[in-house]
């Protein structure tokens, strides 16, 4: 498909498209979707729709390394689950005192989203679910590799990553660490997901909010 071609009008027809190729797991009881937001949560609103289960948010945060904040040394997430990546923690020494610092940052951080879009709602149950986990497209895949490996500590019985677009070799690398996934279109002309959209704006706190208010919650 040439690079100019939209392959989507917005998010939520990338959503519609996307939930087509979910048909698997529509009228199901024991299926949940996880949004990373706020750019996913439009996407998943349609699956959810249209597979008939429950919607919610996983919200991620990247633990940077200190002075060094772009580079990530692991990563947090709903349900307080923390990864991390010890191999790079042991390469540059990195003091668990200073890990647990940035840790405490981002948690508030976290917490704050969660109770943004949650309000008091606490994290859905998890174990024993088949987890289908959706943002807008995958570039590097840095955030949803960090959300499949936190949801990976909450026990659940699958998941599934389903983006509309992504990169080739990102969409590859994600089948590592989630048990499925789906990806919409792999372009090899692939610049950033933003280009496969015809509206492409920033989703807001507020849109986040109605859409988790629309669709039934686990």
């Amino acid at each position: 498909m040439p690079a100019w071609v939209h392959s989507f009008v917005d998010r939520r027809d990338a959503g519609r498209q996307l939930a087509q190729r979910l048909s698997a797991y529509a009228h199901r009881d024991d299926v949940t979707v996880l949004a990373l937001p706020r750019g996913g949560v439009p996407v998943a609103a349609e699956i959810a729709r249209m597979l008939e289960a429950p919607l919610d948010v996983l919200v991620v945060r990247k633990l940077g390394l200190p002075g060094q904040p772009e580079y990530a040394m692991g990563a947090i997430a709903s349900g307080d689950v923390r990864v991390l990546n010890t191999r790079v923690i042991e390469q540059l020494a990195i003091s668990y005192s200073a890990i647990d610092i940035v840790t405490r940052a981002e948690l508030r951080e976290l917490h704050r989203r969660e109770k943004l879009y949650r309000g008091d709602r606490p994290m859905p149950p998890i174990a024993g679910r088949q987890v289908i986990l959706v943002d807008d497209g995958m570039a590097t895949g840095a955030s949803m590799r960090a959300g499949v490996q936190a949801l990976r500590e909450l026990q659940p019985a699958r998941i599934v990553v389903a983006v509309p677009v992504s990169a080739p070799e990102t969409c590859q690398l994600l089948s590592q660490d989630a048990d499925e996934v789906v990806c919409g279109q792999t372009p090899e002309r692939f610049r950033s997901v933003g280009q496969w959209y015809e509206t492409f704006e920033q989703t807001t706190d507020e849109e986040v909010r109605r859409l988790l208010a629309a669709v039934p919650v686990s």
